[in-house]
């Protein structure tokens, strides 16, 4: 890099200045006035099924006041417009408008967020819960970095090197043809003719961001050993969910891109994994 560009992007500005000031100015109001008392923590790790049924209330609650108000809404909007079946059951499971908004907070991004917020919190529960009672493991750690597991505060697995080298070598590969097909599907839809990406993951199945997909949730549930089938509820509920989705995705993009779709079909006909479905 040049010396001259290199001395000028050091040179302190006023918006760097500006920025620190407000920085520190509110370390200072905020430090002298938020801290209270110190308190226990409380571990919810052993709330799990409290949890589960207060959510699960929680969130059929929030399903008919978004769908009565769904019901109710004139907007035209693209994102709020009302899109009624007559089906009630229909309406209500699959939701009215695409993205709800309330004062101001789109419902759809504020829910995944504290979904994501919250899932984090209970992996660092259940990790705080392991360390107290000495029962933390390679499985713990290595459940920790993929998902959540209060099956293993309450069975003990002990994976061999190789187990866990296996884990991760799967979690990679799902990681990497997740992110390969979503991007190739991307390239797809901004031009629809250009059947380049065929020879790529999209040749190997047409819908293999799926495959992805599925890699990921075997890989959260792995480390829990093969013991028992509850901790591979996420991924068969998955594979449940993703054929059904794709059936949906099929007859989808049939009607869209039609002959170019069709060809699509006939240079690969593999739907998630190759040679197998």
């Amino acid at each position: 890099m040049d010396l001259g560009i290199l001395l000028h992007a050091l040179t302190p500005s006023l918006d760097s200045v500006a920025i620190l000031v407000t920085f520190f100015t509110y370390l200072a109001i905020f430090g002298s006035i938020l801290p209270g008392k110190v308190v226990q923590g409380v571990v919810i790790s052993h709330r799990g099924l409290e949890l589960l049924s207060t959510t699960f209330i929680f969130s059929v609650l929030v399903t008919l006041v978004l769908y009565a108000a769904g019901r109710r809404s004139h907007n035209q909007g693209s994102s709020l417009k009302a899109h009624i079946t007559g089906n009630v059951i229909h309406d209500w499971w699959f939701g009215i408008q695409l993205n709800p908004w309330f004062l101001g907070i789109d419902l759809k991004f504020f829910f995944v967020r504290a979904g994501m917020m919250g899932w984090l919190l209970i992996n660092l529960s259940i990790l705080a819960k392991s360390v107290l009672d000495g029962l933390l493991s390679r499985s713990m750690i290595l459940y920790q970095a993929f998902s959540t597991g209060w099956w293993l505060l309450h069975n003990k697995v002990e994976l061999t090197t190789a187990a866990v080298i296996a884990n991760c070598i799967v979690f990679l590969i799902g990681y990497l043809v997740f992110r390969g097909a979503n991007k190739q599907k991307h390239m797809f839809k901004k031009n629809p003719k250009a059947l380049i990406w065929v020879s790529l993951l999209g040749g190997m199945a047409r819908h293999c961001n799926y495959l992805g997909d599925l890699l990921l949730a075997l890989s959260f549930s792995l480390p829990c050993g093969i013991s028992s089938p509850i901790p591979y509820f996420y991924p068969i509920y998955l594979l449940i969910l993703l054929i059904w989705r794709e059936r949906r995705d099929e007859a989808r993009c049939a009607e869209k891109y039609r002959e170019v779709w069709a060809e699509y079909c006939r240079l690969v006909p593999w739907r998630i994994l190759p040679y197998f479905y």
